[in-house]
């Protein structure tokens, strides 16, 4: 065989590598898009009275193609194997590249689709970027194992848990949660939001939060043993809340849990009620990012306790002790510490649950570590709390 042959081959070989071996995921651009960030809320306690409900084990199908028997043959979009939430959305897509399990506690999570934008200085690279206008959207009840939807068996792809249409608007950034509208009858729906974080005039000396309550209505009436009994890994917040609540924060440096900040014990925050079906974001309210005089300006070891307390309730008259997990829905506390470590305990406390900082602290430009205020979202869901952090987009490191 002549050089000149072999080159060709050699040739021909490795465009055969680029045109196939690169060709494995196909991206579509997508004009005038909405961004989606989709996630399961759903949670079940095993027991002999909940063995027959089916697991939340979700397919999500946007615009779905169906046979004369109603089953999906094909979708324009699929979030397959949808699990339960996790506690932190964190400002990234950290679930991408994870191969140790197939299950997305998030869409689009894991999925490997166009991502939002930064949009308004704000990083949208968790959210989904897909068409806007109306669209179908079906959650299945899917097998928890490894098979994809469109591949397990026929049988397997007809239970539909909702059934719903949207219409998602141009340039707008959504969130979608699944989750029990009522406790005792056991419905399930969707609630949407339509995020606003990205047009308003934040300021980046400040740290954001607002708070929604999305508990199934009749949950935190119903009887404790029912929703699992003293659950120590949700503290006081295992039992549920009030429909209205006031929210207290206290700034604790990192190594002292016993001497709050000076001037940022029990500042009142507002009042939350459950959610039942307002489309509109909640009001956003706000501590100073460097609220320690010991601050350099550049990096704070600051973080944040809060007491969701009924109404008439204050932070510096509890009657209860601080290892109540039963406090009749009158008072959970939640504390935000660094890198999603156990907070330094509060002397004997154990009814507190730990979720990570709402500073985020990173090696950003010549400082390692800096710290950014972030724009944050905290969800009361039947006995659980969950935290979804925002951050506008930071300069990044530089190496010396």
């Amino acid at each position: 065989m002549s050089l000149l042959r072999i080159q060709q081959l050699v040739f021909c070989m490795i465009a055969l590598v680029f045109l196939t071996g690169c060709s494995k995921v196909e991206y579509r651009k997508v004009d005038s898009p909405a961004y989606l960030r989709v996630f399961n809320d759903l949670n079940y306690v095993q027991s002999l009275d909940t063995k027959d409900q089916e697991v939340p084990f979700l397919a999500m199908l946007i615009d779905p193609v169906m046979d004369q028997d109603g089953m999906p043959v094909s979708t324009a979009i699929l979030g397959d194997f949808l699990d339960q939430r996790a506690p932190y959305a964190p400002p990234y897509p950290s679930h991408i590249g994870n191969s140790t399990s197939v299950n997305n506690p998030e869409y689009p999570g894991k999925e490997d689709v166009l991502i939002g934008p930064v949009l308004n200085g704000f990083d949208l690279s968790s959210w989904a970027q897909i068409p806007s206008g109306s669209h179908r959207i079906v959650f299945m009840f899917r097998p928890k194992n490894t098979i994809p939807f469109f591949s397990l068996e026929s049988r397997l792809k007809t239970k539909v848990l909702i059934d719903t249409t949207m219409v998602l608007d141009a340039q707008e950034v959504y969130t979608l949660h699944v989750l029990q509208k009522d406790y005792v009858t056991k419905k399930n729906g969707v609630f949407l939001r339509q995020e606003n974080f990205h047009k308003l005039p934040l300021s980046d000396s400040l740290v954001y939060v607002n708070f929604y309550n999305l508990s199934a209505k009749g949950f935190w009436e119903a009887d404790n043993v029912e929703k699992g009994g003293n659950n120590f890994a949700k503290g006081a917040m295992g039992n549920g809340i009030r429909d209205k609540v006031n929210v207290f924060y206290t700034l604790y440096r990192k190594n002292d849990a016993k001497s709050p900040v000076a001037n940022f014990t029990g500042n009142y925050l507002g009042e939350v009620r459950r959610t039942t079906g307002e489309l509109a974001p909640s009001p956003y309210y706000s501590f100073p990012l460097f609220a320690d005089p010991l601050s350099d300006g550049i990096y704070t070891d600051v973080w944040q306790r809060l007491d969701v307390m009924a109404p008439g309730m204050d932070p510096a008259n509890k009657p209860y002790g601080l290892t109540d997990l039963n406090t009749d829905n009158n008072w959970a506390p939640v504390s935000f510490f660094s890198n999603g470590t156990v907070a330094p305990a509060i002397p004997n406390e154990s009814n507190n649950v730990t979720l990570p900082n709402m500073i985020v602290n990173i090696h950003s430009g010549n400082y390692n570590p800096r710290s950014f205020a972030t724009v944050n979202t905290i969800e009361f869901v039947n006995g659980n709390v969950y935290l979804t952090t925002v951050q506008r987009k930071y300069a990044p490191p530089i190496y010396k």
